[in-house]
C-alpha cells in the first residue's frame, strides 16, 4: 500500500516551507517540495491516470507559487496552511477511482 498523494503533497508544502526558513536556504525546501510533489503525481498517476496526474502537478505548483503572493497578506504559516489545505484535497478527489 502506497501513501496517499494528499499526504505527499501536504508534506512537501509545509515541509518544504519548514527546511526552507529553518536552514536559511530556499533551495533545500524547494528540493524538499519538488520531490514531493512529483512523488504525489506518481502515485495519482498509478492510481488514476496520466491526466489526474498533470492536473494535480497544475494545483502544486501553482499553491507553491501562489503562497508567496498570500503570504502578504495574512502570513507565511498561514498561506502554507492554507494552500496546503486546497491542495491535499485536491489531491485526495484526482485520485479516487
Amino acid at each position: 500500500m502506497s501513501i496517499p498523494s494528499s499526504v505527499l503533497t501536504s508534506a512537501g508544502l509545509i515541509g518544504g516551507f519548514a527546511v526552507a526558513r529553518a536552514s536559511q536556504h530556499r533551495h533545500w525546501g524547494g528540493v524538499v517540495a519538488a520531490g514531493a510533489g512529483l512523488g504525489a503525481m506518481e502515485i495519482c498517476r498509478r492510481r488514476a491516470g496520466v491526466v489526474p496526474a498533470l492536473a494535480l502537478g497544475a494545483t502544486y505548483g501553482t499553491a507553491l507559487a501562489g503562497s508567496h503572493p498570500l503570504a502578504k497578506k495574512i502570513g507565511a504559516w498561514p498561506s502554507v496552511f492554507a494552500v496546503t489545505a486546497a491542495t491535499a484535497t485536491a489531491a485526495h478527489l484526482l485520485t479516487r477511482r
